[in-house]
């Protein structure tokens, strides 16, 4: 039976989905505890990753080796990084470049991931698409279309939102969907990433994510409802 992935960094990002599972089972593998059941008439399995790029890579790989999933949809919250994206707002990747990940002294572009030999990892084009209706149905919400950064930091500068930015056209900034993504594309599994934004990714990043963190979360998990309902199970 088709099983589909969700794969968050926190427990907020994930935990109201994970109480609408029926039929659930846990396995915990290594660190990583997957949550196995039966989400809108879909197979689904979910999984709280933890914060950074090692983390999420090590845990889409695991979910893809147990059980090879037809998509993985990493969800959750995101820093602003372009002009008119705010606190509230939706990203839906196109792609994922890793904006901490640089070769350049050796003569590759920044950003280059060796293995794969891209600097921007693909979002599979259908599961977007399917993701824009989705989202479209969240009544009062912008939703924004482009690159999204991931790094192991928490981007909290002007200067280097602005650096990000002008090197890579990122719309948004955060720490794993692009591991996510690298994962996906070495073993073929179609992937997808959605972003509520949270904080502005400034000097003021982090009073903003104390604050928006949970509200953000719980609109990208609203997305993934509406996602669900709409695929045939």
């Amino acid at each position: 039976m088709t099983v589909i992935g969700l794969i968050g960094a926190m427990d907020v990002e994930i935990e109201r989905l994970a109480d609408l599972l029926t039929d659930r089972e846990d396995e915990r593998i290594g660190l990583d505890v997957f949550m196995r059941g039966r989400l809108f008439g879909h197979e689904a399995v979910l999984a709280v990753c933890g914060a950074g790029k090692v983390n999420a890579a090590l845990c889409a790989q695991t979910m893809i080796t147990r059980w090879r999933p037809a998509w993985i949809l990493n969800l959750g919250v995101a820093g602003a990084a372009a002009p008119g994206v705010t606190i509230g707002d939706l990203v839906l990747a196109t792609g994922a470049v890793q904006h901490d990940m640089d070769t350049s002294p050796i003569g590759d572009p920044p950003g280059y991931i060796s293995k794969v030999g891209k600097v921007i990892l693909p979002c599979d084009e259908g599961l977007l698409r399917m993701l824009r209706r989705a989202a479209e149905t969240i009544r009062g919400v912008r939703i924004h279309e482009g690159i999204i950064a991931t790094g192991d930091q928490f981007v909290n500068s002007g200067d280097m939102r602005g650096r990000i930015r002008e090197r890579f056209g990122a719309v948004a900034v955060e720490m794993e969907g692009a591991a996510v993504a690298q994962a996906c594309c070495i073993h073929g599994v179609p992937c997808g990433i959605l972003r509520a934004v949270s904080d502005s990714a400034d000097g003021e990043g982090g009073m903003d994510y104390s604050v928006f963190r949970d509200a953000a979360a719980a609109r990208s998990q609203e997305v993934v409802r509406a996602l669900l309902k709409e695929v045939d199970a």
